[in-house]
């Protein structure tokens, strides 16, 4: 599985980080999302589907 971010329409609202803080991290910029583990693997994948579930903006996707 990997970890889709589309910067374009990330909105800066954090829900991701606030979700798994050791998969997504905020731009000092502008907000938007980073993707610090594209690939997780264990518990965290289940944490990256929550993270795609609430990012109010659907910036975030998976791909198997």
């Amino acid at each position: 599985m990997k970890i889709i971010a589309d910067t374009g329409k990330c909105v800066g609202a954090g829900q991701c980080v606030l979700t798994e803080p050791s998969l997504f991290d905020q731009s000092e910029e502008d907000g938007t999302v980073i993707v610090l583990d594209d690939q997780p693997q264990g518990d965290l994948v289940e944490k990256a589907r929550e993270a795609v579930h609430v990012c109010p903006s659907q910036a975030l996707a998976l791909e198997d």
